[in-house]
This record gives structure tokens, C-alpha cells and sequence, in this order.
């Protein structure tokens, strides 16, 4: 990690990790007006029942998110993006449905007990690591409320009276996002709780529970497997699937959704491609060879590898080939060779005996803002504080001491300025070469872009040879006449493919795949198989049932899809359904057959005589373990029947209908395992809190499911 980044990260957490300290904001004001979101009431991109979620409030949000993980160092690529537009949105949701549930249950945060949570005993863990010693492991609360104090009177002045703006909006964003935040995050912990409080377990059932577990039986059956019966000659019809989902609508639900066949057309390099990538790096090596200046050289020509002007310990460089790069002299070159998807040519600069880890302490005067880029202190008044920091540091003042007091490392300061050990790859050129090529002991002002360093070389080990070697890199793109070539080939399937039944016929012909991509979402931006294309969705929804779409180009491919199915919200259409319901209802209508043809027999040998099959048997069968032995498997309503007082003595029961056949089935004996070291409480206790942590587990997604969740995010992304 390079001292940018450190620098980042912790400056990030004091102005950010403050941010999420966020409740203290109650100590100073009252942030109960932002619990409800503003917003304008325009537009809708969903509601929950009946209550509108509102665009511009959706889209602050999303704005937000997105900044924060900017600030963490996450790429906002179109995936991150999607991730992100998700998570905000069942948020969203979840807000919506514990909302009433909140006002009626009558919960609240109140300031003393957000205070509490920041400055007391039950101080939460992100603001007692922000706050806490690392010498002394104790928690300064003061230091908390002052810092929210700064950030309060920042808040108050406002952006015009703040000539850094990036100070301004850490403060705004700690009051008006990140406490109404932390307040919802409090109230979500007591409603769970409060409900999975409300968890009972009474003594009757556990005694219960514990005679019916300690049954034991043993049973002889026949049983005549479904599969004895071929499924041609049993037919399903539609009005029988749609009757069975009449008797279950809630298994048979379905959000709106449509569904695409398609076929790919490759677009990515080609062998040829890649020939010609080498051949120009070829060409390109003997000039590299001959540069005087490697960086320049590279900027020049362009590179993917960008000039790293260090060195790197040979035990850390893992590059193919890297052995015949050892061995090249100063100033030769190696290559092309195949580097994870790239041609590589690599040239020694330069090899020395460095050490390749370092430890040091510094203290940091910083000229820079790490996060905006914008000069905090002018170069002359950084120097002669610097100057002045190495004056008392030559007096004998204790490095810890100053460090902590001045220094604008927030993440060292609170170890005296100590780094750690880190690799030279980790820290920027100018503080890198002094570590590492200073001795241990040795101190010194550094000045980089973020300010002045006062460093201390602590320690330095495992020293060997060090390369600084440059990396001409450029990765094996396709050709424009590739390209050309699988865009013209999906081009005329397209044209060719105005319908369903062209589309096989030219699937078949051209002899492609055919691939399926089910239940698209409104809202998605990715396609299972394809990868992200939300222009690809947004023609699905605009699309109607059979269409065939033009090529769209799909990271290396180029997709043509076909509408195959377009699913209403709401339930299920019997063709949608029947994948799920035929085998059921298949197997009911087999039933019914098998027990026509074996009628009512008197015994389990007649059974096994009329039907086929062998008489078996269970031993030791288990109430509470609804299993078959012999490879039968699950069969709950046979294991059921072993304790049915009823059938006890007759020699066959009645037929009945299991999991995998037929069974008849005969009691030989049902006995009872007596369990005097059984701990009534002891087996309350442990109920209850299966109980509770099931409510809080499912508790939302039960809420969900009740819910009526209208998503209208498609029409606007």
C-alpha cells in the first residue's frame, strides 16, 4: 500500500469513521426532522404497500453509497453500480415495512440513550475503536464529543463560511445522512429483539415432544414405486395444473419477469489477433532496449504496465519468465512473452541489495487534502513547521509525544508515527527510496505530494537483490476486422430471425447454441451467462413475446435474444407452472391407479404377490426421523403411520400414498425409550432460542412476502 493510500484510509476514518459514529450528532442537535425522507413527490420508483418510494430519494441515497465506497477505493464500475442501486433498494423496502410497525409499537431512540451509545458504557464498537488509546485501551470520550463538536460547528457555518468544502460535507453528511441512518439501524435492533422476545416455549410441549420422540417401532411394508407405472399413460391436463394452483396461490407467485432465448456470436481476439500484438511488440523491443529514459519511453508508446520507478525484492516478483529476467544485464530486454492475456517485454533497469521489508515512524505535515486533491497549507509554512517538528524531536522531546500532538497521520499518530513493516511497492517513490536506501537509525525530512515526513528507520530485514525492471505491456485486443467479422455474422442472423420459428430454424442451421436466460427482472442489469447489459434488458421489457432483438454487444460477443416468455406479476400461468406440478399430480393419478389394481388386500403377502414386489423391514423406525431404510429414503406419512394406535394388530393397513410409492404397511411392534436424564428447562431454554433466532433471521423476508412491493425501477435506469 502506498502512503497515498494510507494516508487515505486514515484519513478517510477520521472524517468518515467519525461520520459513522453518527449518533453523537444527538448530543448538539435535534436530527429527529431528517428520520423522514424529504424527497419530491413527482416521481415514484416503487412502493410498499401503498406508500410511494420516491426517485429523488432513492437516487440520494444511491448517490451517497456510491461515494462512500469511492472513499473505500472501489471502482464504481457498472457492476459495483448494480450492487449498490440493490442494496439501497431492499433498504429502502425494509424502512417502509417497520416503519408503522415502529410508531405503533411505540419505539423510539431517545438522546440520552444515543448518547450512551457514543460517550457511555455501551459506547458501540466502531466509535470505541475510533476513540480508544492504543497504549492505554481506554476509551476517551471526550475526544469523541469534541471531534462531533467540530464537525457540528462546521455544520452550522455552512458551506459559504467553509473555505474547505470537503470539510463541510463530511460534517453535512454526518447530520442529515449518516444519523438518521444509525437511528433506523437502532430501532431495526430493538424491534427484532422486541420480537424475538415473544418467543414462548410452555413445559406441556417439550413433554410432549419428548414422549413422541422416544417412540421406536418396527413395521414390515410393501411398497410399489411410482416408476412401475410409465409416465405416457398418465396426462396432466392444463385445468388440473390451474386447479392445484387454485388450493396453493402462495407457493405460486411470481414477480414480473420475462424470459430470452439467445445465441452469441465471439468477438474476442483472435489467434491472428494475437500474432499481430506480438509481431508490434517485437518491433517495439529494440527501441525499448535502447531508451534512455524507460518512463518516457513508455508514456510514449503507451503501456497497460505503467513505469514503477522502485525496486522490488526478487522473493516478491512473480512474473513468468522471471528467471530469464534475472539473468538479462543492465539495460536488456526480454520478450514478448504471454503474460494473462497481455505480450509483455520486460527491461532490467537496475539491481541492487535491498532489504525487503522496512519499519518506520514518521510524522506528516501535510500539504494536500488526500481525498480532494486541494492544498490545505502552503509549501513555505509546511517547511518551517517540519523544521520546527525536527528542532524538538533534536532537543529530546519523545517522538510518541509530538507524533500524537502534530502530526496529520491519524491512523500512525496513534502509534507514535510507527508504519509497521511494510514492502517498498506500498509507499510513494520519494519515501520508499529513503527507507530503504537509508540505514536503520537514520532520520530525515522527506517532502512528497502530501506534505513533509519526518522519518525514522526502525528496522530493516531479509535484505536481497532488488530489480527495478520496466514492464511494455499491452493486452491482446481484437482487431477491428475481428470485430467487423462476428458483428456482420449476428447482423444477418438477425435479419434473418425476425420470429421464434426462424430463429430455431437458423439456430439450427448455423449450428449454434442456443442458450436461456429465465425470469429477467425489470430492474436487472445483468443477464446470468451474459454479464452486465442493462440496454439488452431495457429492449426485453420494450419487446413483445417472440420478438427477436438486434445484436448487442455483450463485453467480448455480440447477443441476439428472442422473447420467450413475458410474466405478469401476480400467479403463476399453468405453463409456468407445470414443471413444479406435474410430477405431484403425475404421481397422485399413479397412485390412484396401483391401489385400483391392488384393491384391498388382507395381508402384506397378498401385497407382495398382487404387486410384484418384497415384503421388507423396518427396525428401530423413529418418530422423530421420518426415514426408510434399504434406500427407500424420506417417506413421512409411512414412518407416521408406525405410530398409529389404530393399525396396531391388524395385519395390513390401508393403502398409502407416499413420497416414492404405494406402501402398505404392518405394525409388528411399537416400544418407548425412557430419557430420566431429560432436562425439561434445560430443553425450554434451547427451544426459545431456536425460536428467536429464527425470528430474527426471517422475520424481514416474512414481511416481505406479505407485503404488496411494486418495483417500477426499470422505467427509470
Amino acid at each position: 500500500m502506498s502512503i497515498i493510500q494510507q494516508i487515505r484510509e486514515r484519513a478517510a476514518w477520521l472524517v468518515f469513521g467519525v461520520i459513522a459514529l453518527s449518533l453523537i450528532g444527538f448530543i448538539f442537535m435535534d436530527a429527529r426532522t431528517t428520520r423522514l425522507f424529504s424527497g419530491n413527490k413527482s416521481s415514484a420508483v416503487g412502493s410498499v404497500n401503498g406508500k410511494s418510494i420516491e426517485y429523488n430519494d432513492f437516487q440520494r441515497q444511491i448517490t451517497t453509497a456510491e461515494e462512500q465506497a469511492k472513499m473505500r477505493g472501489y471502482p464504481m464500475n457498472e457492476a459495483i453500480q448494480q450492487n449498490i442501486k440493490e442494496t439501497v433498494w431492499r433498504q429502502m423496502v425494509e424502512d417502509a415495512l417497520l416503519g408503522d410497525d415502529y410508531a405503533a409499537l411505540g419505539l423510539d431512540v431517545s438522546d440520552k440513550e444515543v448518547n450512551d451509545m457514543l460517550v457511555g458504557t455501551n459506547a458501540i464498537p466502531d466509535v470505541k475503536r475510533a476513540f480508544t488509546d492504543p497504549k492505554t485501551g481506554i476509551f476517551d470520550a471526550q475526544a469523541a464529543a469534541a471531534q462531533i463538536n467540530q464537525l457540528r460547528n462546521l455544520y452550522k457555518a455552512g458551506p459559504k463560511k467553509n473555505a474547505d468544502n470537503s470539510r463541510y460535507e463530511a460534517a453535512r453528511s454526518f447530520f442529515e445522512e449518516s444519523v438518521p441512518q444509525i437511528i433506523k439501524m437502532r430501532l431495526r435492533e430493538k424491534y427484532l429483539a422486541l420480537m424475538a422476545n415473544s418467543a414462548y416455549v410452555p413445559k406441556w410441549m417439550i413433554e410432549k415432544l419428548n414422549a413422541d420422540n422416544s417412540q421406536m417401532a418396527k413395521l414390515s411394508y410393501v411398497n410399489t414405486p411410482y416408476f412401475t407405472v410409465s409416465d405416457s399413460s398418465v396426462k396432466v391436463s392444463d385445468a388440473e395444473i390451474q386447479e392445484y394452483i387454485n388450493k396453493h396461490q402462495s407457493q405460486f407467485k411470481q414477480e414480473e419477469s420475462r424470459s430470452i432465448a439467445y445465441v452469441t456470436f465471439d468477438a474476442s481476439a483472435s489467434a491472428k489477433d494475437s500474432a499481430r500484438m506480438k509481431d508490434e511488440l517485437g518491433k517495439l523491443a529494440d527501441q525499448f532496449a535502447k531508451a534512455d529514459d524507460p518512463q518516457a519511453f513508455l508514456n510514449r508508446v503507451g503501456s497497460q504496465q505503467p513505469y514503477f520507478d522502485g525496486y522490488i525484492g526478487k522473493s516478491r516478483i512473480q512474473v513468468p519468465n522471471k528467471d530469464s529476467i534475472f539473468a538479462l544485464q543492465k539495460g536488456q530486454v526480454y520478450g514478448p512473452y504471454l503474460d494473462a492475456g497481455s505480450y509483455t517485454v520486460a527491461k532490467l533497469i537496475d539491481i541492487k541489495t535491498l532489504p525487503d521489508s522496512v519499519r518506520a515512524r514518521h510524522i506528516l505535515v501535510a500539504t494536500t487534502n488526500p481525498q480532494t486533491g486541494q492544498p490545505i497549507m502552503d509549501d513555505s509554512t509546511a517547511k518551517k513547521k517540519i523544521d520546527s517538528i525536527k528542532s524538538l524531536l533534536a532537543k529530546g522531546e519523545s517522538f510518541d509525544s509530538v507524533a500524537a500532538k502534530m502530526s496529520d497521520d491519524p491512523g500512525s499518530k496513534e502509534k507514535g508515527g510507527d508504519l509497521g513493516y511494510f514492502t517498498a511497492d506500498r509507499m510513494v517513490k520519494e519515501f520508499a527510496d529513503f527507507c530503504f536506501n537509508g540505514k536503520k537509525g537514520e532520520t530525515g525530512v522527506v517532502k512528497s505530494q502530501f506534505g513533509y515526513h519526518y522519518i525514522e528507520i526502525l528496522d530493516q530485514k531479509n535484505f536481497e537483490p532488488a530489480y527495478k525492471i520496466a514492464y511494455l505491456s499491452r493486452k491482446i485486443e481484437p482487431s477491428p476486422e475481428t470485430d467487423q467479422a462476428a458483428s456482420g455474422l449476428a447482423n444477418q442472423f438477425a435479419a434473418e430471425s425476425r420470429d421464434a420459428k426462424a430463429f430455431d430454424q437458423n439456430v439450427d442451421k448455423n449450428h449454434l447454441q442456443k442458450l436461456l436466460a429465465p425470469d429477467i427482472p425489470p430492474a436487472e442489469f445483468s443477464i446470468p451467462g451474459l454479464g452486465t447489459k442493462r440496454e439488452l434488458v431495457k429492449w426485453i421489457y420494450s419487446a413483445n413475446l417472440g420478438e427477436v432483438s438486434e445484436p448487442y454487444p455483450v463485453d467480448d460477443k455480440y447477443v441476439v435474444a428472442l422473447v420467450t416468455e413475458i410474466n405478469k406479476e401476480g400467479t403463476m400461468s399453468p405453463a409456468k407452472a407445470r414443471n413444479a406440478i406435474e410430477p405431484i399430480l403425475r404421481n397422485q393419478k399413479k397412485a390412484e391407479q396401483i391401489i385400483r389394481k391392488l384393491g384391498s388386500p388382507a395381508s402384506l403377502d397378498a401385497v407382495a404377490s398382487a404387486s410384484g414386489q418384497q415384503v421388507q423391514t423396518a427396525d428401530s423406525v423413529k418418530f422423530s426421523s421420518p426415514y426408510l431404510p434399504n434406500g427407500t429414503g424420506q417417506e413421512p406419512k409411512v414412518v407416521g403411520s408406525a405410530f398409529n394406535k389404530q393399525l396396531t394388530g391388524k395385519p395390513v393397513s390401508p393403502a398409502i400414498s407416499g413420497t416414492t410409492g404405494v406402501f402398505f404397511v404392518r405394525v409388528d411392534n411399537v416400544s418407548a425409550l425412557s430419557n430420566p436424564e431429560a432436562d425439561i428447562q434445560q430443553q425450554r431454554f434451547m427451544q426459545e432460542q431456536q425460536q428467536r433466532y429464527g425470528v430474527q433471521n426471517r422475520l424481514i423476508d416474512d414481511l416481505r412476502k406479505i407485503a404488496t412491493i411494486k418495483d417500477d425501477r426499470g422505467k427509470f435506469y
